[in-house]
């Protein structure tokens, strides 16, 4: 710990906000790990179950399970089996709508992730300039007298930029794969509850106004 509090008083105040950054992106990807996990957001369990019951022609009872579950893909199965007497349009309409709020709420605190991947380097980049502005003005007052306290001097202020770097790198990487996995757990989830509503078939299907007149 000693040696920690000897960088970061040597790198100057800036690196207490990089060190706030590589927290709060180290949570949010603990965070976002968690709320990702494929189980989560498609259970099979309940897949199965909703599967089953459609087949079956238990629509109602499928809608009240999907209900009651707390997943992603319930919200949007949801969505989907209360429109169940209306065309399939109809029905892929209302899961688009559930699905683009589910969405969302998966991408959540994903911009978090990216914009402390971009401004981390920047903030070490501040560092190290106001960290060669502090060393010329004493080049200035003083000279440049023992060219290893002017060697020194330099090597603090480069401190903040490679702390800012340690931190935007693992950053930008968490951000691309978080956002990959969130795509691709929505395009699975679209899937299917696409292929459930695509069995059933409406007692009725509602005739066009056009083709009515």
């Amino acid at each position: 710990m000693e040696g920690f509090y000897n960088i970061m008083e040597k790198g100057g105040y800036l690196m207490w906000p990089i060190v706030a950054c590589s927290v709060i992106a180290l949570g949010v990807f603990i965070e976002r790990m968690v709320a990702l996990r494929s189980e989560k957001v498609i259970p099979r369990n309940l897949l199965d179950k909703v599967r089953s019951l459609v087949s079956g022609g238990k629509i109602t009872d499928a809608a009240t399970l999907c209900e009651g579950n707390e997943s992603p893909l319930a919200a949007v199965l949801a969505a989907g089996l209360k429109t169940s007497n209306r065309p399939i349009r109809i029905r892929l309409e209302a899961m688009e709508e559930a699905g683009k709020q589910e969405a969302a709420l998966l991408e959540r605190f994903l911009g978090v992730v990216g914009t402390i991947a971009a401004i981390s380097p920047l903030l070490g980049l501040l560092g190290t300039v106001t960290g060669m502005i502090k060393i010329f003005q004493k080049v200035t007052s003083s000279g440049v007298g023992d060219p290893r306290i002017l060697a020194g001097g330099i090597w603090e202020a480069l401190i903040t930029t490679a702390a800012g770097l340690t931190v935007a790198i693992p950053a930008y990487v968490a951000y691309r794969y978080l956002l990959s996995r969130a795509e691709w757990l929505i395009l699975e989830m679209e899937h299917a509850a696409t292929g459930i509503m695509q069995e059933i078939k409406p007692d009725k299907e509602p005739k066009d106004r056009e083709n009515m007149d």
